[in-house]
């Protein structure tokens, strides 16, 4: 009789087990949906922020196909800022710039860039200069954007959209 009654209670406890299991189950699958959802809105709010030109941090997303890119001939030699050490350092780059052809001043400056290359140095002397070895080997990126908005700047256009450096060697 008590082996019978054990098994009643553990059946039971079975049934009220999987009832508790299917509550929960349901209860978080709605909560779970309404988290996706409001993922997915803020991904979408996020992603429309990145595409708007408003932002000073527009990074532009171009196709592959619109890409052109324009390497600075010569690799640059350009002495540093000193650090506390009192050392002169030095900073041997090559520059790539990329262009989206199909922006509308790529049509002016784009094919032209040859013409401007030496002032397109004289910017990039100016910004790469003014970086010490210690920050300019912490922080390359920065360092890109800093050329990359100084050249925007000179053209006073965004059609030059990054900057990348093909060969970068610290001495000193």
């Amino acid at each position: 009789m008590k082996k019978n009654l054990i098994s009643v209670i553990i059946l039971a406890l079975l049934i009220v087990n999987i009832a508790l299991s299917a509550v929960m189950l349901f209860s978080v699958t709605s909560t779970n949906k309404a988290t996706a959802e409001m993922v997915m809105r803020i991904s979408g709010a996020m992603d429309m922020e990145l595409s708007s030109v408003d932002g000073s941090t527009f990074k532009p997303v171009v196709p592959i196909e619109n890409v052109a890119s324009y390497d600075i001939a010569d690799t640059m030699t350009i002495r540093l800022k000193q650090d506390e050490d009192g050392a002169e350092h030095y900073i041997m780059i090559a520059v790539t710039l990329s262009m989206d052809n199909q922006h509308e001043d790529y049509k002016t400056y784009g094919d032209s860039l040859e013409s401007r290359e030496s002032l397109i140095k004289s910017e990039i002397i100016s910004v790469v200069g003014g970086y010490t070895l210690a920050e300019a080997q912490a922080d390359e990126e920065g360092l890109k954007q800093a050329i990359l908005e100084r050249i925007q700047n000179m053209f006073g256009s965004d059609f030059i959209y990054k900057v990348d450096f093909r060969d970068v060697k610290y001495s000193g």
